[in-house]
């Protein structure tokens, strides 16, 4: 199978891309990953998108683009795969519409993670962590047993700039604004399934499994 995985920060897609990955031996590619290695490598793609990363911000989508692009012209490329993170945009979508075609493989299909906004803002507002152990924690599904403290090693624990309930926020509605037309994109080429992204991890994921059965197999 060919697919892609698309849902909001927070929805899980990460975790069903690797369960995925595992279960029906596809290749994983999260952009993420890619370049990464691409740094460490030093690659030339790598040292122009180094600045992005430590700054924490998004690549721009060309030099995304152009990443994956680069990891589909090699002579190890992946026929049968799950994307995690990309495309995020229209933009980025015809331009991996057109690395597919030059490589001759058709998408099964798009996964569309459906969560709702507040479950995402209490999913992401809820995580803490320890700066010295790096244990983490949710308030609601894993909280500490002493409140704000590790229950490892006893520090005083800490929200990541990125969990706060205004950024969550912001990352939704970018979100929003990108995905509505990215969404189109594949709904009318009938490539679209949506999937309710509440339940546990093996309970998304046979929902997964079972909408997947409508998808015409491609590898």
């Amino acid at each position: 199978m060919r697919l892609i995985l698309i849902g909001p920060p927070g929805s899980g897609k990460g975790t069903q891309a690797k369960l995925l990955s595992k279960r029906l031996h596809l290749a994983h590619i999260g952009t993420g990953d890619i370049l990464r290695e691409a740094i460490r490598a030093k690659t030339p793609l790598g040292t122009i998108a180094e600045p992005y990363i430590l700054r924490g911000e998004l690549v721009p989508d060309d030099l995304v683009n152009e990443v994956i692009a680069e990891r589909f012209r090699q002579d190890d490329r992946p026929d049968c795969f799950v994307t995690d993170g990309y495309p995020r945009t229209v933009a980025q979508a015809a331009a991996f519409d057109l690395v597919l075609r030059q490589q001759f493989l058709d998408l099964t299909g798009v996964l569309f993670l459906l969560v709702d906004d507040e479950e995402i803002v209490r999913r992401m507002t809820g995580r803490w962590s320890c700066p010295k152990c790096k244990s983490t924690y949710h308030l609601v599904n894993n909280p500490p047993r002493k409140p704000g403290v590790c229950d490892v090693c006893g520090t005083t624990l800490i929200q990541r700039a990125d969990d706060r309930e205004a950024t969550v926020r912001e990352r939704l509605k970018q979100y929003h604004k990108n995905t509505e037309g990215l969404l189109n994109h594949y709904r009318s080429r009938g490539l679209l399934h949506e999937v309710h992204g509440i339940g546990t991890i093996d309970e998304i994921y046979d929902k997964i499994v079972e909408e997947l059965k409508q998808a015409k197999p491609t590898c």
